[in-house]
C-alpha cells in the first residue's frame, strides 16, 4: 500500500529537481576534461584533411585542451553529420558541415533534418573549385571539352568527391547549359579522384584545390575555376561563369555539433574557433588551397543555413535531380 508523501520529503524532491534543472549542462572550468572529436567526412591526405587538421591543432590549443580529428570519408561528406544525430551535446564530438548538408536532403532520404538536427557553431572557410587535366592530356580548354562532349556524347569522364557535392552539381549545371553529357565518376575524396586521374582512368577531376600541387607542378592543367571571379593565384584561368556558362559555386563550410547544445558552449567553440582563424598554421593551410577566410558566427551560420537550404532546393530541381515525392 503505498503512503502519501510527507510534506518534507516532498519539499526534499522539489529541491533536487529544481537544483537539477539550475546545473548547466557541461563545467565550463572543466571543459575540454577529454579530447574533443572533430570528423572530417573525406580521406586523409587530401586538401579538406589537412585544413581541418590545421583547425584542430589551433583550436585545441586556445580551449587550452586537445582536438582530435578522425577521418569518415564516404557518401558524399555525410558520415561527420551523420553521427551528430546521435551524439551527446557535450561539446565533444563535431563535424565539418558543407554545402552538402543542405544539398542532400532535396536529393535523397538522408538520417538527418539539417534545420533542425544540428547546432551551427561557426562557419569558417570556403573552397574553391576547379576542373583539372592532365598535363598531357588533349583538352587544352573548355571548348575543348564542349567541342569533344557534343561528339562524343557520354564519352567524357570527370571525378569528383561524391555525387550530390559542389564538384559533382557544378560540373552538371555547366553541361545543361552548354548542352553537354558527360560520364560522372564518383570518389569518395580528393586524393582518389586524383590519383585516378593520373592513372588515366578519368578524363579529368572536378575538385577543390586538391589539384593545386599537381597544377603548380605542371603534371595537370586547369581547365576552368567556378567561382564567382577568378582566384589570384591562377589569374590566367578563366571562370565557368565568364565563358558563357552562368555557373557559379562559392561553397562555404564549417563546423557542426548536435543538436540542443548549451549556449555558452556554442558561443565558447564559435570564439575559439574563430581565435584558430589567425593561427600562422591555418593561415598557411587557407593559402595553400586557395580558401578565403569566411568566418560567420553561430547565429548567421544557422541563418546562412537557412538560406541556403531552400536556394539549393530550387538549384536540384532546376537540375531534374530532386527525390520522387
Amino acid at each position: 500500500m503505498q503512503t502519501a508523501p510527507t510534506r518534507r520529503s516532498l519539499i526534499k524532491t522539489l529541491a533536487v529537481g529544481a537544483s537539477s534543472l539550475a546545473a548547466p549542462a557541461w563545467s565550463q572550468a572543466s571543459y575540454p576534461s577529454r579530447p574533443i572529436k572533430l570528423i572530417c567526412p573525406w580521406p586523409a591526405g587530401g586538401s579538406s584533411d589537412q585544413v581541418m587538421r590545421a583547425l584542430a591543432d589551433a583550436t585545441g590549443r586556445v580551449l587550452g585542451g586537445t582536438m582530435v580529428v578522425e577521418n569518415k570519408p564516404g557518401a558524399s561528406g555525410m558520415l561527420g553529420p551523420n553521427e551528430l544525430v546521435s551524439a551527446k551535446p557535450d561539446g565533444y564530438t563535431l563535424s565539418q558541415l558543407t554545402i552538402g548538408v543542405l544539398r542532400l536532403p532535396h536529393m535523397q532520404k538522408m538520417a538527418f533534418n539539417p534545420l533542425s538536427d544540428f547546432t551551427y557553431v561557426a562557419c569558417l572557410t570556403g573552397y574553391t573549385f576547379g576542373m583539372a587535366v592532365r598535363a598531357d592530356s588533349p583538352f587544352k580548354t573548355i571548348k575543348d571539352l564542349v567541342n569533344f562532349a557534343k561528339a562524343n556524347p557520354g564519352k567524357f569522364t570527370y571525378g569528383s568527391t561524391g555525387t550530390g557535392t559542389t564538384p559533382h552539381l557544378a560540373v552538371e549545371e555547366f553541361a545543361m547549359k552548354a548542352g553537354i553529357e558527360l560520364q560522372h565518376v564518383p570518389f569518395k575524396g580528393s586524393s582518389d579522384g586524383l590519383q585516378a586521374l593520373l592513372g588515366g582512368h578519368i578524363s579529368a577531376h572536378s575538385d577543390a584545390t586538391g589539384w593545386a600541387p599537381h597544377v603548380d607542378a605542371g603534371t595537370m592543367r586547369l581547365l576552368a575555376t567556378y567561382g564567382s571571379k577568378r582566384t589570384k593565384r591562377w589569374a590566367q584561368v578563366p571562370t565557368l561563369n565568364e565563358l558563357g556558362f552562368e555557373t557559379v559555386s562559392d561553397s562555404p563550410f564549417g563546423i557542426g555539433a548536435p543538436r540542443g547544445m548549451d549556449p555558452a558552449l556554442t558561443k565558447r567553440l564559435d570564439e575559439a574557433f574563430k581565435k584558430a582563424l589567425e593561427d600562422p598554421q591555418v593561415i598557411a593551410s587557407f593559402e595553400k588551397y586557395d580558401q578565403p577566410v569566411i568566418y560567420m558566427g553561430s547565429d548567421e551560420y544557422a541563418r546562412f543555413a537557412q538560406r541556403t537550404f531552400a536556394s539549393e532546393k530550387r538549384l536540384i530541381e532546376k537540375l531534374g535531380l530532386a527525390k520522387a515525392t
